[in-house]
């Protein structure tokens, strides 16, 4: 729904969540065009197929929902492995270079239904030393 939401400023309340997309953007950021290629996962990968989608990467968006506890403990680990991926010696990139890292905490409107208070997700990042956003 947030990558929907990005291409196409609309929400899209109705969509499949298991369906794993490549969607491609153009946009104007800063006076400069900017060619996006996003993987939208379907967040049911195993070890393997999530490593080599964070190899696939320049650029992360961690989303969880703050009404799915399970989802908020993923964080830490997803984060752990982007870095540890991206900063293998084997990568044709340099590894002293880490890939941007943003942590997204989703449906802060469903109040009623939280179960990862604000506090929680700011104190992860702010641990991890990663920008942190709650949206709805």
């Amino acid at each position: 729904a947030l990558t929907v939401r990005f291409i196409t400023r609309r929400f899209i309340g109705d969509y499949d969540p298991t369906l794993e997309m490549i969607y491609r953007h153009v946009a104007v950021i800063d006076g400069e065009m900017v060619h996006f290629e996003i993987l939208d996962t379907a967040g049911q990968e195993d070890s393997l197929q999530i490593e080599e989608k964070i190899k696939w990467g320049d650029g992360f968006a961690v989303v969880y929902s703050v009404t799915d506890r399970c989802s908020f403990d993923e964080v830490m680990r997803l984060c752990f492995l982007i870095n540890h991926i991206h900063s293998s010696p084997r990568r044709s990139s340099s590894a002293s270079e880490q890939p941007p890292v943003v942590i997204v905490a989703n449906k802060k409107d469903l109040q009623f239904d939280r179960m990862v208070s604000t506090q929680d997700g700011e104190n992860l990042c702010k641990a991890l030393k990663l920008p942190f956003y709650e949206i709805s």
